[in-house]
């Protein structure tokens, strides 16, 4: 048995925290209701946290994360029945962050003052996305909010999932980088020098490898401030030429058509479009509004340039799987499932199946390239600190030779 920390509301909005024992989270969750309480959260209590500090809120910032919480307690708070402002204050009430409550006090404020929550939402346009407000609009006028508001956590959750398994996939590979770069870097820049120094004592002539890591060596230990501000104003260039309309469709044509990690590429927007659009549709928002508010959101500029030629498409009676097709960038399983959920007008459910279908070709996919990069960074590494040592090596043969 373990003891879980929860946290619940009454029929009449009251507000409860406590402890109960259960063997898992959701015999807690039924323990909670057999109180007739309202389950918020259930959570195993971990280690207390230090209070020697409050955050400053000028250094909080709302994340994906706290989004997702805000959007998981609102779904269950309005689903149980309470009223949408008892709710947000509930809401507010839990919020693990101070910038999170400044947030939901402005929207409470805003609802309070005769405002609808999507109105209030589209006034935090850096925390609340456009497909957000739109969802959120949808439910507001069909009188389903709390439908709405759990099929937009499943959302995030499913985005949030997907996300956090390509940055954990990432991890390794860019350890395996850091710590390559950073054994290159202490034998460039402190062990090769001091064969300088013996090399001057001896009076011995250098090889001609050791003496060009020497020189590389050196004119970056002179001139480092002239390396970094080379590879800033490198990064600020790019950094402005991708921001431009054709940099960016360049970058994005060049991110397709790389080996191995261009289709992988291609299925993640594939997968994100088909959930966003699939979600949208699914909320009663209407489709060309739909695939508006996808394309506004979308990543890359060849994909969001298709997605307009589907929007097109749309207006003039086409449907969606013949601009898909004559776009060129969606795969031909994305094209055909598509297709068949206009003909049994089932569009939403196609498309959240397709999401799923890509969603795991991408953990796959991205499974596959690890195996591939780990031992490819691992070769080029050795490479280059194998050239360094061969270089030392070469220097300490060349020196044992005068000695004899």
């Amino acid at each position: 048995m373990s003891v879980f920390a929860y946290k619940a509301v009454n029929p009449k909005g009251k507000h409860f925290e406590g402890r109960i024992e259960a063997s898992d989270a959701g015999s807690a969750a039924f323990s909670v209701k057999s109180m007739g309480l309202i389950p918020v959260s259930i959570e195993e209590p971990t280690a207390k946290r230090s209070k020697l500090s409050v955050p400053n809120i000028r250094f909080q910032r709302v994340t994906g994360k706290d989004i997702l919480f805000f959007t998981e307690e609102l779904a269950t708070l309005v689903g149980a029945g309470l009223p949408l402002d008892r709710s947000l204050s509930i809401t507010r009430e839990l919020a693990p962050k101070q910038a999170l409550r400044v947030v939901i006090d402005d929207l409470l404020k805003q609802i309070k003052g005769g405002r609808s929550l999507a109105e209030a939402l589209a006034s935090h346009p850096k925390q609340f996305s456009h497909l957000h407000v739109s969802m959120i609009r949808a439910g507001e006028a069909g009188g389903v909010l709390d439908v709405i508001l759990e099929r937009l956590a499943e959302f995030q959750r499913s985005a949030d999932e997907l996300r956090s398994y390509l940055i954990a996939s990432l991890v390794y590979p860019a350890l395996l980088t850091a710590v390559g770069l950073g054994s290159f870097g202490i034998l460039f820049y402190f062990v090769i020098p001091r064969f300088a120094t013996i090399f001057e004592d001896v009076g011995a002539e250098m090889p001609a490898m050791t003496l060009a890591l020497l020189t590389m060596s050196n004119l970056t230990r002179d001139y480092w401030w002239a390396v970094l501000a080379g590879l800033a104003s490198l990064i600020l260039c790019v950094r402005g030429w991708l921001k431009t309309s054709r940099g960016r469709r360049m970058w994005n044509i060049v991110q397709f058509k790389m080996p191995l990690l261009g289709p992988t590429l291609l299925k993640v927007e594939v997968a994100r479009f088909a959930r966003t659009l699939g979600t949208l549709i699914s909320s009663a928002v209407p489709l060309i509004a739909g695939v508006r508010i996808v394309e506004k959101i979308a990543n890359n500029q060849i994909l969001a340039e298709a997605i307009s030629k589907i929007a097109d498409g749309a207006k003039r009676g086409e449907g969606v799987s013949k601009p898909m097709r004559e776009s060129g960038v969606f795969p031909g399983l994305a094209v055909h499932l598509v297709g068949v959920g206009e003909e049994t007008g089932r569009m939403d459910a196609m498309l959240l199946q397709l999401a799923d279908v890509y969603e795991k070709d991408v953990k796959t996919s991205v499974k596959a390239l690890t195996a591939v990069f780990e031992p490819l960074i691992i070769l080029v590494m050795g490479i280059l600190i194998g050239t360094v040592v061969l270089s030392m090596l070469m220097a300490i043969f060349s020196i044992n030779d005068i000695a004899f």
